[in-house]
């Protein structure tokens, strides 16, 4: 999906400046006779797979925006059910000259229904994962998933 449009409304004022931005992770499992699995996607832009992420958009719930993402980006109609993980990514910087920092919240998300595919655009392959078998991840997305498969409800603190 292209930049969503009230940023490209702030761009046009601000001009390449940091923006601080709120994010959704949604971390999507579900049970099967095998065990646990976990939805990832293959980010289009540099090929690491990672949960599913997201802006949230002015006014939208975040729990909601999960929601949104995870079938906009992997035509799965997925529930957000617990908070899982609150913190501030670190400072980001594209090729274009843009900055930002964004708060990420995640959730864990129930798997309701939908076959896994790329949608928008965002990601070039969208699978389902055995916990015993990810792909190589971001620690920091490794952790999302250890959180919210664990029952833990964590906010991270950085000083």
């Amino acid at each position: 999906m292209p930049t969503p449009e009230f940023i490209v409304g702030m761009r046009e004022k601000i001009g390449h400046d940091e923006l601080w931005l709120s994010g959704v992770t949604a971390v999507v499992s579900r049970k099967t006779d095998a065990g646990t699995e976990v939805l990832l996607g293959r980010r289009a832009d540099n090929g690491s797979w990672t949960n599913i992420t997201g802006i949230i958009d002015p006014g939208e719930e975040p729990a909601v925006a999960a929601e949104r993402e995870v079938l906009e980006e992997a035509g799965i109609v997925a529930v957000a059910e617990r908070l899982v993980w609150v913190h501030a990514l670190p400072k980001m910087a594209w090729g274009n000259g843009d900055k930002a920092q964004f708060l990420d919240i995640a959730f864990a998300c129930r798997y309701v229904s939908g076959e896994p595919e790329p949608v928008d655009g965002e990601n070039s392959a969208v699978a389902w994962f055995p916990i015993d078998a990810l792909p190589a991840l971001a620690e920091d997305h490794a952790e999302r998933i250890r959180v919210a498969l664990s029952g833990e409800e964590r906010a991270r603190f950085e000083r």
